[in-house]
């Protein structure tokens, strides 16, 4: 726990600048709140001190976990763990400081929180854009108290990043245009958790069979070598739903499978459409009858999805699977999807395309 001030962030421009260039995708929240971002007294007024804490989550390089599911989604929600104690941290400053009001977020409020929590000493950025705690490394959560009390700061961490690059030369989607700058459209935990259209075809790939988030940029940063393993019972792994269960993914089982569990940001639609694409990536045959039965989801999403893996997989089954849902596929965008995955799959056999006709009439109904 280390205290700043709750002024301005210093480096409020360069969120700016990010935002003007619209390397936050579709994460709409952040533009919205963009003033308040850029002054914590815009959310607290009278605010005098920011107080950041961090609780490691690290469970251990041994420790077995879902491989398709980044390590802070393991356990339990966090927000459970972490809320109620930054609520007592709040009434222990209103006792030592009577009067002084505030409130706690754990990345839910328009805060900036890394860059406060960096000018208050708990770390620094990383080339990744990480906070980087000397201790702890990158795998930690932050929690940030806003409080009227005037606290004694503590001063800011020296960046320690050096000359390592590690981060921004493993990124298997290339999301670092330049160090400290994350191009959130390229990075796999925005477009598995955060996005929630169609994954652009050109991303698909790179995602590999990740299907909640991303800890790549995490394991090779050497200060991640001396994290310390996480005594918290709630942040160890629990069962989760393997890439076939999600393609799978139906409403009753996220309610059930899901309850408390931070997977449930990606929304049910996410999950099965980010299965279907590791499915697809994966290239495993015994992943046709998941995928075919994902043609049949109500989501439109997830069909499209289900259908450029299929077409990944390629071989007379997963061809007949796709003929048969183009037969009475409503939604033109999966027709199309469905047309190129029958393409894909065809030209590996060397099978021309059966429905190429009906994708002409298509084009030519759509213009008429």
């Amino acid at each position: 726990m280390t205290i700043g001030p709750a002024d301005p962030p210093e480096r409020g421009s360069l969120f700016e600048a990010w935002l003007d260039a619209g390397l936050h995708g579709t994460m709409a929240y952040l533009e919205r709140t963009r003033e308040k971002r850029l002054d914590p007294r815009r959310v607290l007024p009278g605010a005098r001190s920011v107080v950041a804490c961090a609780l490691g989550y690290f469970q251990g390089s041994e420790a077995e976990g879902p491989g398709h599911v980044a390590r802070y989604a393991w356990g339990e929600d966090y927000h459970a763990v972490m809320e109620p104690r930054l609520a007592a941290l709040l009434a222990e400053i209103a006792l030592v400081v009577p009067g002084a009001t505030g409130r706690a977020y754990v990345d839910t409020g328009p805060l900036l929180e890394r860059e406060l929590a960096a000018r208050a000493g708990l770390g620094w950025i990383g080339k990744n854009t990480l906070l980087l705690d000397p201790d702890l490394g990158s795998f930690l959560f932050v929690g940030i108290v806003l409080t009227t009390a005037d606290l004694a700061p503590d001063g800011p961490v020296a960046d320690r990043c050096g000359t390592c690059t590690r981060c921004l030369d493993t990124c298997p989607t290339g999301a670092f245009p330049r160090p400290y700058v994350l191009d959130a459209t390229r990075c796999i935990a925005y477009l598995t958790i955060e996005h929630r259209g169609p994954i652009p075809e050109a991303q698909r790939e790179g995602i590999g069979t990740l299907a909640f988030g991303c800890d790549v940029c995490q394991d090779v940063c050497p200060w991640n070598r001396r994290a310390p393993v996480t005594r918290e019972a709630a942040f160890q792994a629990r069962p989760l739903p393997s890439l076939v269960e999600l393609a799978a993914l139906d409403e009753p089982a996220y309610v059930e499978r899901l309850h408390g569990s931070p997977l449930r940001r990606a929304r049910r639609e996410g999950l099965a459409r980010n299965g279907a694409v590791a499915l697809g990536n994966d290239g495993r045959p015994t992943a046709l009858p998941a995928l075919a039965a994902a043609l049949d989801d109500r989501a439109p999403l997830v069909r499209e999805h289900a259908a450029w893996a299929l077409g990944r997989l390629g071989g007379p089954e997963a061809r007949a699977a796709l003929r048969a849902a183009r037969t009475d596929e409503p939604d033109p965008a999966v027709r199309a999807a469905i047309d190129a995955a029958l393409t894909a799959a065809g030209g590996r056999a060397g099978e021309r395309n059966p429905h190429a006709k009906m994708a002409e009439n298509d084009a030519r109904d759509a213009t008429t």
